[in-house]
């Protein structure tokens, strides 16, 4: 009967003991190799690769304010510049106007020399005239007058005075009925 004993089934719900010994050994010892050995790499990749991803987001963030600092430098350029061009076109048509300016008076002061160059000129003509025309109508009287009287009048400084006079009473009547 002991035999029969020792086949005595056991209950399903209690654990042998001598598996649970070796398999908490088993597990003590995978658990060990793992924390020792495969843990620190494995903690250690994940530190890397956190601290890179870290220090990657700090280099974009610092990037990043460095683009936007540099664009609002060249709005701030661009707009002085912008500036600067108005500035330079306000005093270009300054100065343009200054120049036209200055060229309508120098050409209003050339006409007005020219206008009087040419009043003078017909005031020196007109007296050439006049003299010439004296000198002529004095000639043509006088011929005239010695036809008539028959002698001839060739006295020429009497024949000046004549005709001066003559010229001269001429000249003041046409005075007088202008003035009238």
């Amino acid at each position: 009967m002991m035999y029969l004993a020792a086949e005595d089934p056991q209950n399903p719900l209690l654990p042998v003991w001598p598996e649970v010994v070796i398999g908490l050994l088993a597990f003590g010892i995978v658990f060990f190799v793992f924390s020792k050995k495969l843990l620190p790499a494995i903690n250690k990749a994940l530190d890397e690769r956190r601290e890179a991803i870290e220090g990657g987001i700090e280099k974009a963030e610092a990037a990043q304010a460095e683009a936007q600092q540099t664009l609002e430098e060249y709005r701030a350029q661009l707009s002085e510049a912008r500036h600067e061009a108005a500035r330079l076109r306000q005093e270009a048509q300054e100065q343009g106007a200054a120049l036209i300016a200055e060229m309508r008076a120098e050409g209003q002061r050339q006409r007005e020399e020219i206008i009087a160059a040419g009043h003078t000129q017909i005031e020196a003509d007109r007296k050439q005239a006049a003299q010439a025309l004296r000198q002529d109508v004095g000639k043509l009287a006088t011929d005239l007058a010695g036809k008539l009287v028959g002698e001839s009048l060739e006295d020429t400084a009497r024949q000046s005075r004549t005709i001066d006079r003559f010229l001269d009473d001429l000249e003041a009547k046409a005075e007088t009925g202008a003035a009238r």
